[in-house]
């Protein structure tokens, strides 16, 4: 019998403008001891579905039981208990629910305190998990003392505490690099099956599948495609309607049109007409200046006693898409952040344009950044209550952009991300991945002569990464642009010309190494 049931679930959330579907219709059932990853780009309902699971969320329409309990007919004091005792629940966030004078072994310990569970078996529990995972030396540590997988591992460890029935997990390595994103996954299987608890994890990360015992895909709010060990079926709806993985139809070169052909038994699609155009930068900037040469020459930053980077020389061509790849804490953000004159280094200096950083005010780096650099930062930095295309003229007004030009440029950005039709939303109703892009677009608006970007498509899928990594190799190599990405992604790292890799040591020396050409083909 299945642990969870969700049929015919549709959940549409209010708007200035009207209803915005986040549900359509998906069913899906889970059975107990199940290991079930849900993939799908940004926006496409993943963690509605997980909110609506944990009784968050009330869906508009449809059933939805877990472990025989109807969550949607519960008045919300028994979803309360039903979250506290059959639930564990791991947002993306991980770090947030994470108290700071709390040791790991205190943090852990906590949801049992909640449910009165006495002392010295709440320590007996807490210190069983984190030593399954590998981290019972560090039980004494604070959160600002662990690494982000080491945190990550503590809040999983949190969450199964109570021994739960249902672990829901909304991108548990979505800022972690690859060999942490692994170390995390690992743990996550061996307490899933350890503690014989079913669940139900949301990811972006292709790696999350090596741990899945099925893998749904989700598109436009519905199941689209599912696969159990070497078998994968598309759904087919009723109609005869289907989804085609988008990675699939991008591969093919389709568009928004294909010819079905049945052949011997076998359907066959290809383009209908010609292969799918290619998706064009915004247009350069009307002086045609080309990127600038963006060098570091001995760089070093250190915060109190920790040091962040150590004798960093590094330099970056025009006409170029460069990538800084490391493990997490290997100061690839700190790097970024003195490219970009939002910090100066103590010790070194970063030149843009021959021009060193350093030695301009407060006010002239801002006049630099002004004119000659566009930053995406990890968080997206946006105006909530503002669309998205509010939020890219606001960014054009204050580079000094008139209003007619900034439209325009707002618009073929947005188109360019693959936002067009959501340019008017409100930005704290678009997906974690959609602000990404929304942030990449007011980028790209910008058409400075330099682009530094830090983690550029996190929280989006394969299919979404590829076409913007497309579209900042085509920004760097038809537009002259200096682009440069910190990034865990494999798949932007393989489109890069060159790569600067950080390690444990800080240091780093020399020119970024030229990636080969057959990888960017």
């Amino acid at each position: 019998m299945s642990l969870v049931e969700a049929r015919d679930v549709f959940r549409v959330h209010s708007t200035p403008d009207g209803g915005v579907a986040a549900l359509q219709g998906l069913t899906l059932a889970v059975e107990a001891g199940e290991i079930c990853v849900v993939l799908g780009p940004s926006g496409s309902g993943k963690s509605t579905l997980l909110r609506v699971l944990a009784g968050f969320e009330r869906p508009s329409a449809g059933t939805v039981t877990v472990a025989g309990l109807d969550l949607v007919g519960l008045p919300e004091s028994r979803l309360a208990r039903y979250r506290a005792e059959s639930l564990g629940f791991v947002e993306q966030h991980y770090w947030r629910a994470l108290e700071g004078e709390l040791t790991a072994e205190e943090l852990v310990a906590v949801p049992l305190g909640l449910a009165g569970v006495e002392e010295r078996e709440r320590t007996a529990r807490s210190r069983e998990l984190l030593e399954r995972v590998g981290l019972l030396d560090r039980a004494s540590a604070l959160p600002a003392e662990l690494s982000g997988g080491e945190q990550q591992r503590v809040a999983l460890c949190a969450a199964l505490a109570g021994r739960p029935r249902l672990l829901l997990a909304d991108e548990p390595t979505g800022e972690l690099d690859a060999p942490t994103a692994a170390v995390v996954f690992d743990a996550l299987r061996e307490l899933v099956r350890g503690e014989g608890t079913t669940a139900i994890v949301v990811s972006h990360d292709r790696r999350s599948t090596e741990i899945a015992d099925r893998v749904v895909n989700i598109r436009d709010g519905r199941v689209s495609e599912e696969r159990s060990g070497r078998s994968t079926a598309v759904v087919v709806g009723t109609g005869g309607w289907l989804r085609v993985p988008e990675e699939t139809l991008l591969q093919a070169g389709i568009a928004d049109r294909a010819l079905v052909e049945l052949q011997d038994g076998v359907v066959q699609l290809r383009p209908a007409n010609g292969p799918a155009p290619r998706v064009e930068p915004p247009a350069p900037r009307a002086d045609g200046r080309a990127g600038v040469l963006v060098e570091g020459r001995g760089l070093v930053r250190r915060y109190g006693h920790e040091t962040a980077l150590e004798q960093v020389d590094v330099a970056f061509r025009p006409g170029r898409l460069a990538v800084v790849t490391g493990p997490s804490g290997s100061g690839k953000t700190t790097l970024l952040t003195l490219l970009a004159g939002l910090d100066l280094p103590d010790d070194g200096e970063v030149f843009v344009g021959g021009v060193a950083v350093s030695a301009l005010g407060r006010a002239e780096r801002a006049d630099l950044r002004r004119e000659q650099i566009a930053w995406i930062g990890q968080s997206a930095g946006l105006s909530g209550f503002l669309g998205a295309r509010e939020n890219v003229e606001l960014a054009l007004a204050l580079r000094g952009i008139g209003q007619a030009e900034a439209a325009e440029r707002a618009r073929a950005a947005l188109a360019a991300v693959g936002l067009a039709e959501h340019a008017d939303r409100p930005v704290d109703r678009l997906s974690a991945g959609q602000r990404g892009r929304v942030a990449l677009a007011r980028a790209l608006a910008a058409r400075a002569s330099v682009l530094v970007a830090d983690e550029p498509t996190a929280r989006v899928d394969a299919a979404t990464t590829l076409a913007l990594g497309r579209l900042l190799a085509a920004l760097a190599h038809e537009q002259g642009t200096t682009v440069i990405c910190a990034t865990h992604d494999q798949l932007l790292i393989d489109l890069a010309d060159d790569e600067v890799e950080l390690g444990t040591s800080l240091r780093v020396e020399g020119a970024p190494t030229p990636r080969p050409e057959a990888l960017r083909s």
